[in-house]
């Protein structure tokens, strides 16, 4: 059996070690465990704290199998696109999708997702977004229209498991959905060691205060004196791109109605700093992740074209022994590449660019550009 992750590991801590100790008591030693993870920028609109290839080899060391890379438009996406397209890449490879949630029933995450597909829904969340509620608010006071509680939608984990789940009923997928109980505070700023929150160790590393205690040994040697990478260690870089931006592109932003980008395009004209921004700009009905996201976006050249394209590959950033074994046959259809290799097609070359302006995320000395395509696949026996 094949269980699949979808993951950013931003770092990879104690509790992301625990999810893999679980699949493998439940399932076996010989289950193979498939992440498909973020790539350099994770799904709340920020560059990922340490690169790519650092978190794929922590991964690795610390009992993932196989870790592909989820492309940056997926990734870049709403929680309803991430979901979706981390479920479309693991159904090729896996048989089973194991996540985190408050509430660890399928059964009752499974009926909220089939509530959310019901033609009924739409017409209902319109009527509450219309009375000027909140997304948030608007989605769960149409489930309790329809006979459900809406208060499952309240926790964060809960929130992408449904969309998990949603992913795979459209989809057909193969894979079954495999909750397991997150423990700990998903947003909380104070470290736990045994259930830490990747926040609170973001902000320790931003701090220059140490995180190992926090980190399975493997993790640990893979993250020591790693550069670290931040949002506001690039922020002139970003602004520079928002102030220079013409009109028709801020038009061709993702996730941006008129009135949005428009705000956007006004407030990034006027206003000093990328907080400044962001906060001008959030509403009431928009969100600051889907603000920051596309303020990223912006940075990045990326364009709702991009985003509703269909993704060619998906690069495999490492792999042991099982893993290769897992990959061997899924090769052949071309959709899994390597890390660094060269593809002909337009995203290659978007890739190289977006990982070349990761480096102006990199706190102290800029990193250098042209790095991606010396990558290689990370192999750990």
């Amino acid at each position: 059996m094949n269980v699949g992750i979808v993951c950013e590991y931003n770092p990879f801590h104690r509790g992301h070690r625990k999810q893999i100790g679980i699949i493998r008591e439940k399932f076996g030693a010989e289950t193979g465990i498939i992440c498909a993870m973020s790539g350099n920028y994770v799904q709340r609109g920020h560059p990922a704290i340490s690169d790519k290839t650092l978190r794929a080899e922590a991964a690795l060391r610390c009992g993932a199998d196989l870790v592909v890379e989820l492309p940056v438009t997926t990734v870049l996406s709403s929680a309803e696109g991430f979901a979706s397209g981390g479920v479309a890449v693991l159904s090729k490879l896996c048989d089973g999708l194991c996540f985190g949630a408050e509430t660890a029933a399928p059964d009752l995450l499974e009926q909220t997702a089939q509530a959310l597909l019901n033609a009924d829904f739409p017409p209902l969340l319109r009527r509450e977004l219309d009375k000027g509620r909140s997304f948030p608010a608007a989605r769960q006071t149409a489930l309790e229209a329809m006979g459900l509680s809406g208060k499952l939608l309240e926790s964060p984990n809960n929130i992408l498991a449904v969309e998990y789940c949603k992913a795979i009923i459209r989809q057909a997928s193969p894979m079954k959905p495999l909750p397991i109980f997150r423990a700990g505070s998903y947003h909380a700023e104070k470290a736990d060691f045994e259930n830490p929150s990747a926040t609170s160790l973001r902000l320790r590393l931003q701090k220059g205060l140490d995180i190992s205690a926090y980190l399975p040994e493997g993790a640990g040697q893979v993250f020591a004196g790693a550069p670290i990478h931040t949002l506001e260690a690039g922020e002139r870089a970003v602004l520079g791109k928002l102030r220079t931006m013409s009109e028709a592109e801020f038009e061709a932003l993702p996730f941006g109605t008129e009135g949005l980008w428009r705000k956007l395009m006004r407030e990034s004209r006027s206003q000093a700093t990328l907080e400044d921004i962001a906060s001008a700009v959030k509403s009431k009905r928009y969100t600051r992740s889907r603000i920051d996201r596309m303020i990223l976006c912006a940075y990045l050249g990326i364009t709702a074209e991009m985003m509703n394209t269909d993704i060619p590959y998906v690069r495999v950033l490492g792999f042991s022994n099982r893993g290769r074994e897992i990959l061997n046959g899924a090769k052949k259809s071309g959709f899994f590449v390597n890390a660094g290799q060269p593809v002909i097609h337009p995203l290659w070359e978007l890739e190289q660019k977006w990982d070349d302006l990761y480096g102006l995320f990199q706190e102290g000395t800029p990193g250098r550009p042209g790095g991606a395509k010396n990558n290689r696949v990370i192999y750990l026996p």
